[in-house]
């Protein structure tokens, strides 16, 4: 589903009653303040649909597929997520 679906999919949803370009304007707040939440908190969980965390990777060592040379692979974070029982008994 692209951000146009998306956007096309939640107006129906509210019956017509807003333009999709206040719709638009509801789904970026509602993306913006997750992920504001996420890097500050380090987690953002919404009953029903599930959970957002900050997983931590250490550095390792990694291999350069063309040369076959060893690389140093910094530690970074990354966002992991996880499902919530009632999401996962309608896939």
């Amino acid at each position: 589903m692209t951000k146009a679906e998306l956007i096309a999919a939640v107006a129906d949803k509210c019956g017509g009653g807003l333009s999709k370009k206040a719709v638009e304007g509801i789904v970026d707040g509602v993306f913006e303040t997750m992920a504001g939440a996420i890097a500050k908190e380090g987690r953002f969980a919404y009953p029903g649909f599930g959970t957002y965390t900050v997983k931590k990777r250490a550095a390792r060592t990694g291999r350069n597929p063309r040369t076959g040379e060893s690389i140093k692979i910094p530690a970074s974070k990354s966002v992991g997520f996880k499902a919530a029982p009632a999401f996962k008994g309608k896939l």
